[in-house]
């Protein structure tokens, strides 16, 4: 199983020293990807709660980079570590200049793009950016079908019921080809069923494992009746610790835990087929305290 690390994109390390930091501590690690999620709005009030126990928003969203500006940064400063959305909130802008960001982010980092995509969990963030918080699951559908043309044929067009491209030449490619692989983080049956038909992956958060895989089987169910290779299809976990001085009950991993119990976590990932699993320990510790933890995580998991 792969190892990444979440970059400092949120909260008060939201900087180029707190990006420089982590980038080094990955490849000196020897963790295998970086990560970095997206938000544009901390409303005072948010309309919707947010998808934890509380359903607080942590207030390190109030300062948020742009992700893929951030992981250009990255790109820069490393040459090994694979470079991940989780997630990208694709819908907020069209998708050939999605197409046109992404395209240029993996050519730069030398193939090293990994597309998460998701639809967010707040209506007030599409108000802001004036697209429609009802038919995202179309949009995304469409957006996709416009990313795959771009990344695909040197001349296309796109007639679709939201977005209409004219013919035209795209002579920018990605690094890997048909192009970098796109991820979907989905819980619902219906979008476990969209990755499964569609995508190359899934983006899953912390969940007791059996629920997981439970859910992972939906996935691989649907790719089977597509006509897809499930075997081919990825699953790249996020872990959002909450650190804890004493031993929680196991009722509550992956929610809460010592260090200890998520090595143990992700030692079980590992043996149950998951294939990446990617920590964000700036939810809980300081930036130096996120260089010991990476290093205490990694080698547990590893010797296990």
């Amino acid at each position: 199983m792969k190892l990444g690390l979440a970059l400092p994109t949120f909260g008060p390390d939201a900087n180029p020293e707190g990006l420089l930091r982590v980038c080094h501590s990955a490849e000196d690690l020897g963790y295998d990807s970086l990560w970095t999620g997206d938000r544009v709005l901390a409303p005072l009030v948010p309309g919707a709660r947010y998808p934890s126990a509380d359903g607080k928003m942590p207030r390190a969203y109030e300062n948020h980079m742009d992700p893929l500006v951030a992981l250009t940064f990255a790109a820069s400063h490393t040459t090994r570590v694979h470079l991940g959305t989780s997630t990208l909130n694709g819908l907020w802008q069209p998708p050939l200049m999605l197409a046109r960001s992404l395209t240029t982010l993996d050519l730069l980092s030398q193939g090293r793009l990994v597309v998460g995509l998701g639809l967010g969990w707040m209506p007030d963030e599409y108000t802001a950016v004036s697209v429609p918080w009802q038919g995202r699951g179309a949009r995304l559908d469409e957006t996709l079908e416009v990313l795959e043309k771009y990344w695909v044929n040197d001349v296309f067009s796109h007639e679709g019921p939201l977005f209409t491209i004219p013919e035209t030449v795209v002579g920018l490619k990605p690094c890997r080809r048909p192009g970098p692989p796109v991820l979907l983080a989905a819980f619902s049956a219906r979008g476990l069923r969209r990755i499964g038909s569609r995508y190359d992956g899934w983006l899953p958060v912390a969940l007791p494992l059996p629920r997981l895989l439970g859910m992972w089987d939906v996935v691989l169910t649907a790719a089977g009746e597509a006509g897809r290779d499930p075997s081919a299809l990825r699953m790249a976990l996020r872990v959002n610790p909450e650190l804890t001085d004493t031993k929680t009950d196991p009722e509550q991993m992956p929610r809460a835990g010592t260090l200890d119990q998520y090595i143990d976590y992700a030692r079980a990932a590992a043996e149950a087929g998951v294939h990446e699993l990617f920590v964000d320990f700036g939810q809980t510790a300081t930036l130096a305290e996120r260089d010991d933890l990476a290093g205490r995580f990694l080698e547990g998991v590893r010797r296990g």
